[in-house]
């Protein structure tokens, strides 16, 4: 058979195929495309402006969030409370420049043991609150 009747599955016709030396993507990929996690990072790294008290502070974004995480937390939000912990135990509950180890297990059990029996305590509040 001629090479002009050898054309199916995987065996494109010759006139269509990549001419050797060149690409089926001249351009390649783009320079400089960035990743989503790369545009969250930069985005999270933004400064705004943020009212602490009776002044105005400069402050990243991540670090605007986990202020209001924190007062949530404080202001008596027990999900928000909940969480904070979580993370802070998964992550060690230290930071990178602290020379101190990671707390130790009994310490976590204990916490996580209020957290659960707290939970349940609000668990049963709001049920208790329900009209039957």
């Amino acid at each position: 058979m001629s090479d002009e009747h050898d054309v199916g599955y995987t065996r494109p016709p010759k006139q269509t195929q990549f001419k050797p030396g060149h690409s089926g993507n001249p351009k390649g990929r783009p320079k400089h495309a960035r990743s989503f996690m790369t545009e969250l990072l930069d985005e999270l790294n933004e400064e705004i402006p943020v009212s602490e008290g009776n002044r105005t502070i400069t402050v990243s974004k991540q670090k605007a969030i986990v202020k209001i995480l924190v007062g949530a937390a404080l202001g008596g939000d027990v999900r928000t409370a909940v969480l904070l912990a979580s993370l802070s135990i998964r992550k060690g509950n230290h930071r990178a420049d602290d020379e101190e180890t990671d707390p130790a297990a009994d310490d976590r059990d204990i916490v996580e043991a209020f957290l659960s029996r707290e939970l349940k305590r609000q668990k049963s509040i709001s049920k208790q609150s329900e009209p039957k």
